[in-house]
């Protein structure tokens, strides 16, 4: 039987920190953002559960899954606070290292705005062709998002779901719809338990909004408006994320209760 040590393969994840210089805040920078990428694959991991469960149906599974997911999303959005302890002249001390290196190019982020429904095909062309990270975001690029999963439970649910949200092109954004607003509102004043549901998904679409804010103004502090590493825009690009809603009908709702 192997040891935890063996099991969790701690000797080759140790072996991963290799800072560029003898900066002290090198290594806070690299495990963060290292520790990052794993959250991202654990929360892809999730996700690709919750629709599954979805599809089966499974209700009280597809809860408790959502709920893991979302708990992860706040530990995210929680470890900027660790970062902002670096200041602006700790970053620029080993900041050039970096090169064309840039958080712009996390093919896994990339990946759970696909799976959320934020697809942007310029976004892949980031990527080199033939590469794994590319063939990863081709394919997410043209599967159902996690919202054509909830629409399409809703259906199964007996409600009365547009023929063309089911049938959507699901290489498009999200647009909102009159007659899905609709659906939902019924959903909202007869099932307390799938209204819980809808609840759930705002959760989701909220909290990568606040993951975005706290992205940006955590960019701001660190290098103002200075061009990003990669030769990304900053936090002057970031800014143009904001306030976009994953799951608009979710939100257009509100006015109409």
């Amino acid at each position: 039987m192997p040891t935890y040590w063996e099991y969790l393969k701690v000797e080759e994840l140790l072996a991963l920190q290799q800072p560029g210089g003898d900066e002290h805040d090198e290594m806070l920078f690299i495990i963060i953002h290292q520790s990052y990428e794993l959250w991202f694959k654990e929360m892809l991991h999730e996700i690709g559960y919750f629709q599954k469960l979805l599809a089966a149906p499974d209700l009280p599974r597809a809860f408790h899954t959502m709920k893991r997911t979302l708990t992860i999303l706040k530990m995210l959005v929680a470890k900027i606070d660790i970062l902002e302890t670096m200041t602006p002249l700790e970053f620029l001390a080993f900041r050039e290292r970096l090169e064309s290196g840039s958080g712009f190019q996390s093919a896994q982020f990339r990946e759970l705005e696909f799976v959320c429904g934020h697809k942007r095909r310029a976004m892949i062309d980031n990527f080199p062709a033939g590469s794994p990270a590319r063939a990863r975001l081709e394919r997410r690029f043209t599967e159902p998002t996690i919202w054509d999963a909830f629409v399409r439970f809703l259906a199964g649910c007996d409600f009365p779901v547009p023929r063309e949200i089911l049938k959507r092109d699901v290489t498009q954004p999200i647009a909102p719809s009159a007659e899905m607003q609709k659906v939902l509102i019924q959903v909202y004043r007869t099932d307390p338990s799938l209204a819980n549901l809808c609840e759930r998904m705002v959760d989701l679409d909220e909290g990568v909004q606040e993951w975005r804010y706290r992205h940006v103004k955590m960019v701001e502090r660190t290098i103002g408006t200075k061009r990003g590493t990669g030769g990304s825009e900053g936090a002057e690009y970031l800014k143009t994320t904001l306030m976009r809603p994953l799951f608009p009908d979710l939100w257009e709702i509100r006015t109409s209760f």
